[in-house]
């Protein structure tokens, strides 16, 4: 499937900002379920833009403003190929998998292992290894096991716009059983790290399909998030041993949960990947607006 994406976030400041540095991730890289065709990133005020691939192996853009301005524009736009890779099952536990990632003394470590570990959105916390626990039973595969965990917390949690914002806890959440699909993989994360098992953050773009009848509307999209899980005994399939899991949509899949999704970047949680950042110097009160676009190419 070939689809086309573009990506416009625009801030107004008042009073303006002095000067202002930037990072981004909004350039999608070539992964085992998508091929990157085009990308081109458009900023305003112009800014020398350097390149270069993080320690997540992700695609990172960051620029300096160094004069007065009263708004950014950026805009970045990616056409992309998408496909699923073969399936494959294993039947690994998820108990040996813990013990694979176990530190031990003198022993090489997994390059993975840094995905097991908690982070700032996505904590360790026995509340969450309580919630999973009864899709966890002893033996039983990783892979089964994930997937429950995903269609569960689809069933359990509402997905409910503007109910958190980046700053709620992914333990209130997970207590209130509501928010948006950025709050449903850090928790999802949080579970699985709670149980010793290495999963990351998935930053990326879902085609959604517009009503019968009706055309699609230009920047009603929104940018999407899932989480994705190791299990070693695939690291030599196509999909370099990760599940990926879509507790929003109850959609799982290796490498990817389907064609029609995008990965954008990966890392521990939101915080590693957030889509645009930044270091102002003066200004006060600003307004955000952004807008997506998810469409197949040849619409």
């Amino acid at each position: 499937m070939r689809l086309a994406i573009t990506h416009e976030t625009r801030y107004r400041y008042s009073p303006p900002v002095q000067t202002a540095q930037h990072v981004a991730h909004l350039q999608p890289a070539n992964t085992p379920c998508q091929e990157v065709i085009g990308h081109w990133m458009q900023i305003e005020p112009e800014a020398t833009v350097r390149h270069h691939i993080d320690a997540f192996f992700n695609h990172r853009a960051y620029w300096a403003l160094t004069h007065p301005h009263d708004g950014l524009m950026v805009r970045a736009h990616s056409e992309l190929d998408t496909h699923t890779v073969p399936a494959a099952n294993a039947s690994q536990s998820w108990e040996a998998v813990r013990e694979h990632f176990r530190y031990r003394g003198g022993q090489p470590g997994d390059v993975h292992s840094r995905f097991v570990f908690g982070s700032h959105h996505a904590p360790v916390h026995e509340a969450f290894r309580a919630y999973a626990q009864s899709s966890f039973t002893p033996g039983r595969p990783l892979m089964q096991a994930a997937q429950e965990l995903t269609a569960r917390m689809h069933r359990d949690f509402r997905y409910e716009t503007a109910s958190t914002d980046i700053n709620t806890p992914a333990l209130q959440a997970l207590k209130d059983r509501r928010g948006v699909c950025q709050d449903f993989a850090h928790i999802l994360l949080a579970c699985l790290r709670s149980l010793g098992l290495p999963a990351r953050y998935v930053s990326g773009y879902l085609l959604t399909q517009p009503p019968p009848g009706q055309p699609r509307l230009l920047g009603s999209d929104a940018s999407h998030a899932w989480a994705s899980v190791y299990v070693p005994e695939l690291a030599r399939h196509a999909s370099q041993g990760w599940l990926d899991l879509d507790p929003t949509n109850d959609r799982t899949g290796l490498a990817s949960p389907g064609e029609d999704y995008v990965r954008l970047a990966v890392g521990r949680d939101f915080a590693d990947v957030s889509p645009l950042r930044g270091v102002l110097q003066g200004g006060g009160a600003h307004t955000l607006e952004v807008a997506v676009t998810v469409a197949p190419r040849d619409e």
